[in-house]
């Protein structure tokens, strides 16, 4: 089992900035993937970013691609989000998730986290 837990979100003006971090537990990350997923109101929960814990590899939504940046810790076994010039349309919930392969899709990750909030206005 691995439990992952989410901060840093909250309010910010457009062209802000923001970093999420999601702490993971329970379990070694070596072999993991780890990724952050979005859902905007009233939409599906849409993949923002993706990180292979032993080697680094990412690899970005075209949404985000030169605004949000992914990176791990291990030694903290924590996962980060910065996210720059942000926009209205970056506003949801942001979720961090764990799973065995590289893939853009929910069903590809076998753990979440709770979820943390990202509002940017206009």
């Amino acid at each position: 089992q691995v439990q992952l837990v989410e901060s840093g979100g909250g309010l910010v003006q457009a062209g802000g900035s923001l970093r999420l971090s999601c702490a993971a537990s329970g379990r070694t990350l070596g072999t993991y993937v780890m990724g952050w997923f979005r859902r905007a109101p009233g939409k599906e929960r849409e993949f923002v970013a993706v990180i292979t814990w032993s080697g680094g590899s990412t690899n970005y939504a075209d949404s985000v691609k030169g605004r949000f940046t992914i990176s791990r810790d291990k030694a903290k076994n924590t996962m980060y989000l910065q996210m720059n010039n942000l926009k209205p349309e970056d506003t949801g919930v942001y979720y961090c998730a764990a799973g065995h392969r590289v893939g853009l899709q929910t069903h590809d990750y076998d753990y979440w986290g709770q979820g943390t909030q990202v509002t940017v206005s206009s």
